[in-house]
C-alpha cells in the first residue's frame, strides 16, 4: 500500500473508530462486535507504525498508550471557570429568582435545570474541531494540564464532527469527569485485593484517577465525561443553554439526556424534588441540580460576581446524615483572632468520609442548637463536604450536662476576648501565638508570597522558639538560628533563607493578599492593586474611596481601612519595607479608561494572546463577557470573527479592530486612549 492509499485508509479507520466509540461510550448503543472493533484498532495501529508521518495526537490509538509524566504544567483557562453559589432551601431559590428578575431589563425569561454532577470539573479546548488540551479547574483562572490523561477517557471526542454545527475556531467546553457507582465499587474491590487503600467516594476516585502522573493508571480507571457548557467560542454563537446542550450532543459529547426547560422557577423546584427522589436509582453521583437562566443574552446582562455567575445557582439536595457523640468542645483561634467553637466527635462515616469534628461557628449557633459535651447529635456534611451539627438528640442527654459558653480570655494567650456581631475575637493581635502562626503561614502560602520550604511545621517551630513573632521577623532570620532547630541542616537552612530573600520581589496584589486582611481574598487584592496602583495610596485610603471601587462593599472597605489604621500592622509593614521589599506593581500606572465597560473578544488576535487581552481589559476596570448583548459596550474583532461580529453590527455596538484595541489600552501609541466613543 502506497502512502496516499495508506493516508486514505487511516482517515477512514479513524472516522469509523470514533463513530463506534461514540455509539458505545456515549450513546450506549454498540453496533459491531468487540472482535470487529478490536480489528479496526489493530489495523490502524499497524498503519501508524508503518507510516509514522501519518500519526496524529488525536488518533483513537492514543487512548491505549501510556507513559509517566514528569509533572503537571499550569494551563490558563480561555474563560474563568467560576464556581456556583449553593442554595439549600426553596425560599433561597425563590430569592434567586427575584434577584434575576430585578437584574433584567425584560422579565420574559426561563430557566434550564440539570443534574449537578459530583465529580471533577475540567476545561476541554478544541481548535477547529480537534481536541488540543484539557485542564482541571484549579483556582478558576489557572488549572493543571491533564491533556494526556483526558485522552484515556473513551467518552471524550477527539474530533468534533457535525455537518449541522461545524466547530470552527477556538472552543472551550466545560465538562465533569466522573466515575459511575458500579465502576467505583469494582475499582475499590480490586484495590483492596491488591492490598491498597480504597477511595472514599466516586468523586475522590475520579479526581485521583485523572491526576495520575502515569497515564497507564488513568487508562485503567473507568472514567466518564459529561459536558454541560460552552465556556468560550471564537466564532460559534449560541442563544440559549438548551442550544448549548444540543450543540454539545451533536459534536459527540455525552450530555444529560433529560434537562428540564422551565418556564418559571416553580418548574425547577419540581425537578429538584423529582430528581432527589430518584437520586439513589442513578448510576452516578449527583448532589443537587443546577438552575441556569436559559437565554445567553440574559446571562450576559446579569453578569458575574468575583467567583460565581449571577445567572446560575446550585440547588443542593438534603445532605445525608449520621448520629454520633460530642466528646469535647474546643475553641480554636484563627488568623484574624476570631474564636471558633469546634465539636470533637466520636468518628463516624458519612457518605464514605470519616468525620471526627464539626464547626459550631459561634456562641449564637451553640445556644440555638444547645450543643453540649456528651450529647448525641445528628451530623451531616453541608453540601456533602463540610461537617456540621444538625440537631441534638436531647432524649439521650445526661442530667449532669452543662451549657457551653465562650471563654472571657483567649485560650492561647489569655488576652481579653471581645465580641463583634455574632463572633468573639482575641484582642491581642500579633501578640497571640495562634494568630502569629496562622498569619505567617498565610503570608508564606503559594497564592501570597510563595515562600517555599516554609510550611506549618516550620512556622510553628519558629514561633514557639521565639525566632519569629510577625511576618517582618522572617526577613531577619540568620543561618545560625535555623541550624539550632530540629530537622535543619546546612542545605535546608540555605534553601529557606534563599526562598525568603526571593519573596522580597513580589507583585503588589500578592503582598496585599498575604497580609491577611479580613474579607480580602485574592480577587479583592487584585482589584485593590489595580485601582490604587501603589501600596502608599492603598495604606492611606479612607472608606469612601474604597467603597467607590466596583465590587467593594461596606464590610470589605471597613476591614481594609481598619487594618491600615492599626499601629501594630503599620509598624510591621514598615519594617518589611525597610528590609528591602520591592513591589513590582508600584512601577505600573494604568489608566482605568474602561471602568465598568463590558467587552467581547471575537476572532483571532495576532499581536497578543486572548488571556493577555482579558488582563488588559480587567486592569483598566472593564470586564470581558462571553457573548454579545444589548449591554455590551464594544466588541474587539480579530480575523474570521463569525456571528458575534454580525450580532454586534445588528445591535449597533461599536466594533474595534485589534490595532484600535491596543491603542485603547495603551499597548500601542503614547498611552491609553480616553476620547474614544464607546
Amino acid at each position: 500500500m502506497d502512502q496516499d492509499k495508506a493516508a486514505q485508509r487511516v482517515k477512514k479507520l479513524r472516522g469509523e473508530i470514533e463513530h463506534h466509540d461514540r455509539l458505545y461510550y456515549v450513546n450506549g448503543e454498540p453496533q459491531i462486535a468487540d472482535a470487529l472493533y478490536d480489528g479496526l484498532v489493530r489495523e490502524l495501529l499497524e498503519l501508524e507504525s508503518c507510516y509514522p508521518e501519518l500519526a496524529s495526537p488525536n488518533s483513537p490509538t492514543r487512548r491505549v498508550s501510556g507513559a509517566v509524566q514528569e509533572g503537571f504544567q499550569e494551563a490558563e483557562h480561555l474563560s474563568p471557570m467560576l464556581s456556583l453559589e449553593s442554595l439549600m432551601t426553596v425560599d433561597e431559590i425563590f430569592d434567586f429568582d427575584k434577584r434575576v428578575r430585578k437584574g433584567l431589563v425584560l422579565n420574559s425569561m426561563g430557566y434550564v435545570a440539570e443534574p449537578k454532577f459530583d465529580g471533577l470539573s475540567v476545561e476541554l479546548v478544541y481548535q477547529n474541531g480537534y481536541f488540543e488540551r484539557g485542564s482541571t479547574r484549579g483556582d478558576g483562572r489557572v488549572g493543571e494540564d491533564v491533556t494526556k490523561n483526558l485522552k484515556m477517557i473513551r467518552s471524550l471526542p477527539f474530533v468534533l464532527d457535525s455537518a449541522e454545527h461545524p466547530a470552527i475556531g477556538m472552543l472551550a467546553v466545560r465538562a465533569e469527569a466522573i466515575m459511575r457507582i458500579g465502576n467505583f465499587e469494582a475499582l475499590n474491590r480490586r484495590m483492596m485485593e491488591e492490598g491498597k487503600d480504597p477511595f472514599a467516594n466516586p468523586r475522590n476516585a475520579a479526581s485521583g484517577s485523572l491526576r495520575q502522573l502515569d497515564t497507564r493508571v488513568t487508562a485503567s480507571r473507568p472514567l466518564d465525561l459529561f459536558a454541560y457548557d460552552i465556556m468560550y467560542a471564537d466564532t460559534i454563537e449560541v442563544l440559549s443553554q438548551m442550544e448549548v446542550l444540543a450543540k454539545l450532543a451533536s459534536w459527540g459529547f455525552r450530555v444529560e439526556r433529560e434537562p428540564r426547560q422551565c418556564l418559571c422557577i416553580d418548574d425547577a423546584v419540581t425537578y429538584h424534588r423529582e430528581l432527589q427522589a430518584e437520586r439513589d436509582l442513578l448510576d452516578y453521583e449527583v448532589d443537587g441540580i443546577v438552575v441556569k437562566v436559559n437565554s445567553r443574552d440574559h446571562q450576559a446582562e446579569l453578569g458575574e460576581r468575583s467567583r460565581s455567575p449571577r445567572w446560575a445557582v446550585a440547588f443542593k439536595f438534603k445532605p445525608r446524615q449520621e448520629i454520633t457523640e460530642v466528646t469535647d468542645i474546643v475553641v480554636q483561634v484563627g488568623r484574624t483572632g476570631k474564636l471558633t467553637p469546634v465539636a470533637f466527635l466520636r468518628p463516624v462515616d458519612v457518605s464514605g468520609v470519616t468525620v471526627s469534628r464539626a464547626t459550631l461557628h459561634n456562641q449564637y449557633e451553640v445556644d440555638r442548637k444547645d450543643v453540649r459535651i456528651g450529647d448525641r447529635v445528628r451530623i451531616q456534611r453541608a453540601g456533602d463536604v463540610i461537617p456540621e451539627v444538625v440537631e441534638v438528640l436531647k432524649e439521650y442527654r445526661k442530667s449532669s450536662s452543662q451549657s457551653f459558653n465562650m471563654p472571657e480570655k483567649c485560650p492561647v494567650c489569655v488576652s481579653l476576648v471581645f465580641k463583634r456581631g455574632a463572633y468573639h475575637f482575641c484582642s491581642s493581635g500579633w501578640a497571640c501565638r495562634a494568630q502569629q502562626t496562622a498569619r505567617i503561614e498565610h503570608f508564606a502560602s503559594k497564592d501570597a508570597m510563595e515562600i517555599e520550604f516554609l510550611g506549618t511545621k516550620t512556622v510553628t517551630q519558629l514561633v514557639e522558639c521565639g525566632l519569629v513573632s510577625d511576618i517582618a521577623d522572617l526577613y531577619t532570620l540568620k543561618r545560625k538560628d535555623l541550624l539550632e532547630l530540629e530537622g535543619f541542616a546546612d542545605k535546608s537552612a540555605d534553601n529557606l533563607l534563599e526562598a525568603i530573600a526571593s519573596s522580597k520581589y513580589v507583585q503588589l496584589n500578592r503582598f496585599i493578599y498575604g497580609l491577611g486582611i479580613p474579607n480580602v481574598g485574592q480577587h479583592v487584592a487584585r482589584m485593590l492593586a489595580t485601582h490604587f496602583g501603589s501600596f502608599e495610596r492603598l495604606m492611606v485610603a479612607i472608606e469612601e474611596e474604597l467603597l467607590a471601587i466596583h465590587e467593594v462593599g461596606e464590610e470589605v472597605a471597613c476591614s481594609v481601612a481598619e487594618y491600615f489604621q492599626n499601629k501594630t500592622n503599620r509598624r510591621v509593614i514598615e519594617r518589611i519595607r525597610s528590609l528591602g521589599l520591592a513591589l513590582s506593581w508600584e512601577q505600573v500606572t494604568v489608566k482605568r479608561n474602561l471602568e465598568a465597560k463590558k467587552v467581547v473578544l471575537t476572532g483571532t488576535l495576532h499581536e497578543i494572546q486572548r488571556s493577555e487581552a482579558r488582563r488588559l481589559v480587567e486592569e483598566r476596570g472593564g470586564r470581558v463577557t462571553a457573548s454579545v448583548s444589548k449591554t455590551t459596550d464594544f466588541v474587539v474583532v480579530g480575523d474570521k470573527p463569525g456571528s458575534k461580529a454580525e450580532k454586534a453590527k445588528e445591535l449597533g455596538i461599536r466594533m474595534l479592530n485589534e490595532q484600535e484595541f491596543l491603542e485603547l489600552v495603551g499597548v500601542w501609541g503614547k498611552g491609553a486612549v480616553e476620547n474614544i466613543e464607546l
